[in-house]
This record gives structure tokens, C-alpha cells and sequence, in this order.
């Protein structure tokens, strides 16, 4: 008993620099991720701030009922799961895309520069690329509309009021803003990828394209299904910046901008309505959560060893 007592105090005395940096991080989750679970109860409660959260009355799941009936529900849930399949497909294949062509680059200098030129995008506040987005896309002062428009001969587009412009304007703004950071990652894959391959693939006679077909993209699959994995575990949440900022929260918008997480806040925040916000990230938390066990699942079955658990 005392020699285990013994060997338990030399492996945290040997462990300790690592426990107590540790210690962020798991604050930081206990805080952020476990206190408050129990709001939770808020999405089955009408919450009265003179009674509190454990006070107020049960109203079952009329919350949930009233939620659905708006139609509310259906613009969100579609906004945020749409939105987010598309940012998946295109920003994998995007980003995958440049991680190549950086490989492509041999001038150890240069690919420095290009790595650090895709990557500052990602470390823009949302704050500065809306600004930047309406330097754009201003109806009066925009560049399109002054620079290229107007010049054209043609009327100048109302971008603002017009919800039809934004599924292409978020695309794009959020591919060009988050596509560098997933092309490092990749391209960090790629860069260990032994190079013996290429080397008997030149001798065999095999191009670029087919280096890249049969060598790099099998090679790096595995980070490509993590990602995913990691990415759709994630749709039912949407980038708040990207969602409110970048619109300017124009209420003319939120048919195409209005999203689970845009909901929630302007729930909370603008209405007044805690009930409903909280079905909604209630919602939100557990058709995440299915979907991620079920895409898990599934990956498990083509690919066993791919799987996250």
C-alpha cells in the first residue's frame, strides 16, 4: 500500500507541469460547456426574471409547440443546415485545392508568404469584414455598384434589402475567410507525407494529376474524414459574426440570414423571449449531437479505423 502510495506521488510530482497546464483549458470547459446545463430546463419552463430560473413555472413543451407554429422554426433549421452543408463541401474541396498548389510551390520563401497571405483572413475580427463587405456592397457608396455597375450602364443593385444576393454573399465570405486556416492543416498532412512515394511514381511514369489522385489525396483522407466528422458535428450551429455582422442585422435579410444561433440572441437580447430561445438552442444541442452519432456510425461501417469512436 505504500509503495503505491509512493509510485502515485512520483507520477504526479513527474506529471504536474502538465496538470497544471491543463488547468485552463479544463476550467475553461467547465465553465463554457457543463454550468450551464442546467438552463436547459429554461426550454420547458415560462421564465419569469422575478421568480429566476428554478422558480418559474413548467409549461411542458409549449415552448417547442409555439416555436413550430410561427414557422420560425423551419426558416431557421433550414438557413442553418443549408448554409452549413454547402460551407462543408465547398470549404473542404477549397481548401484541399490550395493545400496542393502550395505543395506545388518549391521556393521555400515564397511558399512562406502564401501560407501567411491565406492564413490572415481567418485572424480578421467579423466586426472589420462586415465593414469591408459593405465597402462593397453599399447601395450609394459600394465599389461594385460606383466601379463596376454604374460604369456598365447598369442599375445599381440594393444588396441590402434584398435577401436574394445573400446566399451567394455569405458563401463567399465565409469561404474566403475560414478556407486558409483547413488548407494549413491539410497542407501540414501533406508535407509529411513520405516522399519515396512521388519519387517511384515519377519513375513509374505517373504525372502531377496522378500524384495527386493516387498518392496525396488517399494519403491525407483520413484528416479530410475527421474534419468532416468534426465540421458536421457542428450544423446545427452557424458562425454568429457571419450571420449578424456581416448582414448588419437587416431585419429585410433575415429570411436568408437568420439562423438557429441569430434566433437565439435576438430571442434573448431583442424580444425578450427566453422561453422560445431556449427550445431553439435546446433543439439545436440535441439534433447535433444524433447527427454526429449517426454520421460516426456510418463512417464506422465503410471505414471502421476512420471512425472518430
Amino acid at each position: 500500500m505504500q509503495s503505491a502510495f509512493k509510485g502515485l506521488r512520483r507520477k504526479l510530482k513527474r506529471y504536474m507541469p502538465l496538470y497544471i497546464m491543463m488547468l485552463p483549458g479544463l476550467a475553461y470547459i467547465i465553465v463554457n460547456n457543463y454550468i450551464p446545463l442546467a438552463g436547459l430546463q429554461l426550454a420547458f419552463k415560462k421564465f419569469k426574471y422575478a421568480k429566476g430560473i428554478w422558480d418559474s413555472p413548467w409549461n411542458g413543451i409549449k415552448n417547442f409547440t409555439y416555436l413550430f407554429k410561427t414557422g420560425d422554426a423551419w426558416v431557421i433549421i433550414r438557413n442553418t443546415l443549408g448554409y452549413n452543408l454547402i460551407f462543408i463541401i465547398l470549404g473542404t474541396i477549397f481548401a484541399i485545392l490550395v493545400a496542393i498548389l502550395l505543395n506545388e510551390i518549391h521556393l521555400k520563401k515564397v511558399q512562406q508568404v502564401y501560407q501567411t497571405v491565406v492564413l490572415i483572413p481567418y485572424l480578421i475580427s467579423y466586426v472589420i469584414v462586415s465593414y469591408i463587405t459593405y465597402a462593397l456592397l453599399g447601395e450609394s457608396n459600394g465599389m461594385i455598384n460606383n466601379s463596376i455597375l454604374v460604369p456598365l450602364g447598369l442599375q445599381p443593385a440594393s444588396f441590402y434589402t434584398d435577401p436574394k444576393y445573400w446566399p451567394y454573399i455569405l458563401t463567399t465570405v465565409q469561404l474566403w475567410k475560414t478556407f486558409g486556416y483547413s488548407s494549413i492543416i491539410y497542407f501540414a498532412t501533406i508535407i509529411g507525407i513520405d516522399k519515396a512515394y512521388y519519387e517511384a511514381a515519377v519513375v513509374d511514369g505517373a504525372g502531377t494529376w496522378k500524384q495527386i489522385t493516387s498518392i496525396t489525396l488517399p494519403m491525407i483522407k483520413p484528416v479530410i474524414i475527421t474534419l468532416t466528422l468534426l465540421s458536421i458535428g457542428r450544423i446545427f450551429y452557424s458562425d454568429f459574426g457571419l450571420f449578424y455582422q456581416v448582414p448588419m442585422n437587416t431585419g429585410l435579410l433575415y429570411d436568408a440570414t437568420n439562423t438557429i444561433d441569430t434566433y437565439v440572441y435576438r430571442g434573448l437580447l431583442e424580444t425578450n423571449d427566453v422561453g422560445r430561445a431556449s427550445a431553439a438552442g435546446f433543439i439545436q444541442s440535441v439534433l447535433g449531437f444524433l447527427l454526429v452519432l449517426g454520421t460516426n456510425a456510418a463512417v464506422r461501417a465503410i471505414e471502421k479505423d476512420q471512425a472518430l469512436f
